[in-house]
């Protein structure tokens, strides 16, 4: 009888790419990857107020980089301090309406530098 996957590395048990031996019988250490994150002191955060389609108001948040924060998390505190809805496109967080003192007051208050 022929197996579908027969000879190819479906057919194989996995193994460990660092020891080769088996998943099951390997005692290697799993690799943790740690993200890093930046200190807010020695972040600068540019802040501006946009007009988007139909003249609605946008706080736009940049300067911070994705790979050195946690940038939703972020985002979450601003839309709850703000009390308004918002969203991530690429690096800049984007929150509905006209909050730019208060956007202010807060990034100062965790540490960021506001320009």
């Amino acid at each position: 009888m022929t197996r579908l996957f027969a000879g190819t590395p479906f057919d194989r048990p996995p193994t460990c790419e660092r020891c080769g031996q088996l998943e099951s019988a390997c005692a290697c250490q799993p690799v943790v990857a740690e993200k890093t994150l930046i200190p807010p002191e020695k972040q600068t955060a540019t802040l501006r107020v946009e007009k988007r389609a139909k003249g609605k108001l946008v706080t736009v948040v940049r300067g911070l980089p994705a790979a050195g924060n946690d940038l939703p998390a972020l985002l979450t505190r601003l839309k709850s301090h703000c009390g308004a809805g918002g969203t991530l496109v690429e690096e800049a967080l984007e929150i509905q309406g006209d909050h730019l003192t208060r956007i202010k007051t807060l990034l100062s208050s965790l540490g960021y530098r506001v320009k």
